[in-house]
């Protein structure tokens, strides 16, 4: 029998080890139940900033799992139970992003819906249905080979907890009056998606787009985000998210994404991720919120208010700039959106309602004033570019009152008084008019349900078309964990030492140094942000590292020594 392998030696065998998608769940299942970074790195003969990343990469890793596939445990398992628990994962991911919690019960009529719809689309079928169960046998199993998490056990998930809600509304006061916040001061931000070619379904453009061949409604899918603050004077840029960085489109109309009225970002999903969040608020947010206040006198001090989507990071005033220092974070319990979020409060549904007038209206145009047909206009000429003019035009229509009036369940007292009480607005009614003057049967009802399409849970359809492009982030995932494993330390602060230098040359020599300041800004955020990251953790890491070293010697010193001497 040979010597019995040291722990060290272990772990030597297991770097050399590529790090599969299966060890990376094996790293967070064994961080889920209460392992520390530093064990698990010590036990796989990793950095520990690798083991970082990867917990920090948490959904993107699911995600990538579903795409490649869940791991068979039973041999022979049919290929629609296969693609049933590939998009089921993919929805569930979606759930958690937009901050909903789901249970049991809603996952398994989830997976037996996908697959009643999995199996009426494949060809050739016929006679009786086969049957899935979905079971609580199915459910343990599914959850052990996917590692999915934030499941409700028992009941129901809470769509709305009212005794939470008014617990934080009298918090959230408590903070405005002992920091001081003014209406002026306090943002709230949310994100909604926007299914930006998307007609009422009883349109007979709707209704023939969808039997065209190869016709794919996430194409046509993408996510904003909106933000203002509580007296309504200030809306900052939206962050756009779309599925291509840039669209033929973009070719044809020579589009300068640095002028456009939204930040442009994307990925395969079209979904704010964290890193994106944080870009949006280093580069759009900090600086119009920090020139707003100077230029009306105000104290440089701000507070933004946010849901606990995946992509707001609980840690993000670190990831903030220097300069936003002044910026504090506050975010909303779970299941209280609906009730407090002021976005949610007619604001985001008002946009979507101004939106589709805006789409009504130009499709009349075009049927009015040229001879083009709207079904051409529709194939041939309603592209991206014209999407953005129409968001525009409709987040430009939302008025200071409509943003103020959004305060009013969570900070009352910040709602200006109405000199009179106006009318409801007759959008929806100008909708159905413009849409009856181009033939279309439109009605109030048809206008209201589209506006909430739009933040419904994706088709089994549309979750096919995410599941099949996901695995486009893999290459990119594995790349990334690559240069942290290539670079040293030395290598990231000698780089970020002398990015330090170029930077304050470029802001000291340059003949306008308002452009020197901005574009230093930009690249500080978008490149030079990542490497500082990786550092600060490389040093947080390397002094755990050498007290936890020191420790263990300390431990090991009297055994190795013998007893003392008499």
């Amino acid at each position: 029998m040979g010597p019995k392998k040291t722990a060290a030696a272990v772990a030597g065998e297991r770097k050399k080890e590529k790090v599969t998608l299966e060890m990376k769940k094996e790293i967070i299942r064994k961080h889920d139940g209460g392992m520390r970074v530093t064990d698990i790195a010590r036990e796989y003969g990793r950095n520990p900033s690798t083991i970082g990343t990867i917990l920090k990469m948490r959904e993107k890793i699911l995600a990538t799992d579903a795409a490649k596939g869940v791991t068979r445990i039973v041999k022979n398992r049919p290929a629609v139970l296969e693609e049933v628990e590939k998009l089921l994962l993919i929805w569930i991911e979606e759930k958690q992003r937009a901050g909903d919690t789901v249970s049991e019960a809603v996952i398994c009529e989830k997976a037996k819906a996908l697959h009643a719809d999995l199996i009426r689309e494949q060809p050739g079928t016929s006679g009786e249905p086969e049957v899935f169960k979905a079971s609580r046998g199915w459910f343990e199993r599914f959850k052990t080979r996917s590692g999915i998490h934030s499941v409700v056990r028992h009941g129901e998930a809470a769509s709305s907890d009212v005794p939470v809600a008014e617990d934080f509304a009298a918090e959230f006061l408590e903070v405005v009056k002992t920091e001081g916040y003014v209406p002026q001061q306090v943002f709230n931000c949310d994100e909604t998606g926007l299914f930006w070619k998307r007609m009422p379904k009883r349109t007979f453009i709707t209704q023939e787009e969808s039997k065209l061949p190869g016709h794919k409604p996430m194409k046509d899918h993408l996510t904003l985000l909106f933000c203002a603050n509580a007296s309504g004077d200030l809306k900052i840029k939206p962050l756009l998210v779309y599925h291509s960085e840039n669209p033929r489109a973009f070719k044809r109309h020579k589009i300068d994404k640095e002028r456009l009225s939204v930040m442009w970002r994307s990925n395969s999903k079209a979904w704010v991720t964290r890193v994106l969040f944080v870009d949006w608020v280093n580069l759009a947010f900090g600086p119009a919120v920090k020139q707003y206040l100077l230029d009306n006198d105000l104290p440089l001090k701000a507070l933004l208010l946010m849901d606990n989507a995946p992509a707001h990071p609980k840690g993000l005033e670190v990831d903030l700039l220097e300069e936003f220092s002044f910026i504090n974070i506050m975010f909303l319990p779970p299941n209280t959106t609906p009730l407090l979020q002021p976005m949610d409060q007619q604001v985001i549904a008002n946009f979507k309602k101004l939106y589709t007038k805006e789409l009504f209206r130009r499709c009349f145009e075009v049927t009015d004033c040229t001879t083009i047909t709207l079904r051409e206009f529709w194939k041939d000429h309603f592209n991206i570019v014209t999407c953005l003019k129409m968001i525009t035009t409709a987040w430009n229509g939302i008025s200071q009152r409509n943003l103020n009036c959004a305060w009013r369940s969570l900070w009352p007292d910040c709602v200006a008084p109405s000199d009179s009480d106006a009318p409801e607005s007759t959008v929806v009614q100008d909708i159905v008019a413009l849409g009856r003057t181009m033939g279309l049967e439109v009605t109030e009802e048809d206008v209201c349900e589209l506006v909430e399409e739009h933040d419904h849970e994706l088709t089994t359809q549309e979750l096919v078309e995410l599941q099949a492009e996901v695995a486009q982030e893999q290459a990119s995932l594995e790349e990334e964990e690559a240069t942290e494993e290539r670079l040293s330390s030395k290598e990231l602060r000698d780089i970020c030492q002398k990015w330090k230098e170029v930077q304050a040359f470029a802001q000291w020599h340059h003949p306008n140094k308002h452009v020197a300041h901005d574009q230093a800004n930009t690249f500080d955020a978008t490149v030079m942000l990542a490497f500082r990251e990786l550092l600060k953790r490389r040093m947080k890491q390397q002094t755990m590292d050498r007290f936890l070293s020191k420790k263990q010697r300390v431990e090991e010193e009297p055994s190795s020594s013998g007893p003392p001497e008499s």
